[in-house]
């Protein structure tokens, strides 16, 4: 059966006050645009999945990196499709990032939606250093409840890992499945909501945020701060803001994380994708 393979890469610079492209590499069903954005906005980069969506088997490798200073926005032209896979094949995301001093970088794919009986396995992996600012976001979507889809079964596998200097700040693993109707039921999974999302803050001013973003959370879920001290002679601090969100579906949820992301990223904003 003929399978989906996609690569991307792109680096960042500072360049004369801007954020402009170093380095951009694209393979396969993988495609990066840049568009337009006002002056002494972060760079934007809109990932497209020329395939159309994935399946058992599929591969897509995402690589970016943010140099000295500089600053990036990526986003998904749309929400990412999982369909049914055949056998127990998984379609595999792999996404990488790198952040350098005084970088900042916003990860903030549209929606990935499973649909029923999809294998989908995710590993994120964050490489920064202290001073640089991280912003996560990553929403998920179980069926298309105004198209009556439901997901009953199927496999979800998902990875992070961020590092700073070294140092390991943030691990979660995420396992569904087989049955997952059954698992977002649970009061400690979804409550019986069908769209859920991870947010993730790293930054200094991630303490000054939190009780803004409890508010727009509201009972949607819950947000919490630590604050992290980077090893050596001078000691400099960072925090940690992890916020959860359930909602109903993909409409409900999107009705917190979009206040919630404007918030959180002051220097770009909404990427253009989601509002198209």
């Amino acid at each position: 059966m003929q399978r989906t393979r996609g690569g991307g890469r792109l680096s960042v610079k500072q360049s004369a006050g801007e954020s402009r492209i170093d380095r951009l590499f694209q393979e396969g069903s993988a495609r990066i645009r840049i568009p337009r954005v006002p002056r002494g906005h972060p760079l934007e980069a809109v990932l497209i999945n020329t395939a159309g969506g994935l399946t058992g088997g599929d591969r897509m490798d995402w690589s970016f990196e943010a140099g000295a200073g500089a600053s990036m926005t990526l986003a998904t032209q749309a929400c990412e499709k999982t369909y049914k896979a055949h056998g127990t094949s998984e379609a595999r995301v792999s996404v990488q990032l790198k952040l350098n001093a005084e970088s900042s970088l916003a990860w903030l794919p549209q929606e990935t939606i499973l649909f029923d009986r999809a294998r989908l396995a995710r590993t994120i992996e964050v490489d920064m250093v202290a001073g640089s600012r991280l912003l996560m976001v990553e929403p998920l979507v179980f069926g298309r409840l105004a198209m009556d889809e439901a997901v009953v079964e199927g496999h979800f596998r998902d990875r992070w890992r961020i590092r700073q200097d070294g140092q390991l700040l943030h691990a979660e693993d995420m396992r569904l499945g087989p049955y997952i109707a059954d698992s977002l039921t649970r009061s400690a999974v979804a409550d019986g909501g069908l769209a859920v999302a991870t947010v993730l803050l790293i930054a200094p001013e991630a303490e000054a945020r939190l009780d803004a973003a409890r508010q727009l959370i509201g009972e949607s879920g819950g947000a919490s701060h630590v604050v992290m001290r980077s090893p050596g002679a001078a000691v400099s601090e960072t925090g940690k803001l992890l916020a959860r969100i359930v909602a109903r579906d993909s409409y409900e949820l999107r009705k917190v994380l979009v206040p919630l992301i404007r918030l959180l990223n002051p220097l770009g904003g909404m990427p253009k994708v989601w509002s198209i």
